[in-house]
């Protein structure tokens, strides 16, 4: 289980005491720096049933200075894809992913259904 989160966030610092209470096995990654990878990305974008716009941090300044609001509907998913590798302030967080499963942001309720089905 690998969790995405940005340290500065309080919603991710949440979400870190949360699995670190309930002993949950897990890997921290800073979000800025090592943004998921295609591959998760992807997977995480079937397991939100092909929502695009569950996977980006739509209240984040650099998702307004893009102007992501006006375009994400006409980029590919391809494209919006590439954006997000490429800047993880973009990714929605904290964004938690599993090889079964994954979410984004924090629902303590949520999180511990999806947890406990996967572990």
């Amino acid at each position: 289980m690998i969790v995405y989160i940005y340290s500065k966030c309080s919603t991710c610092q949440k979400a870190v005491r949360f699995l670190t209470q309930n002993k949950f096995n897990f890997q921290i990654k800073e979000i800025v720096k090592t943004p998921p990878s295609l591959e998760e990305l992807q997977s995480m974008l079937r397991y939100q049933k092909g929502n695009l716009k569950k996977l980006f941090n739509t209240s984040g300044q650099l998702y307004k200075d893009m102007q992501l609001k006006e375009r994400l509907d006409r980029l590919s998913v391809d494209q919006a894809l590439d954006l997000l590798t490429q800047h993880g302030m973009l990714v929605k967080r904290p964004f938690l992913i599993t090889d079964q499963n994954g979410l984004t942001g924090f629902n303590e309720k949520e999180w511990m259904q999806m947890i406990n089905i996967v572990t």
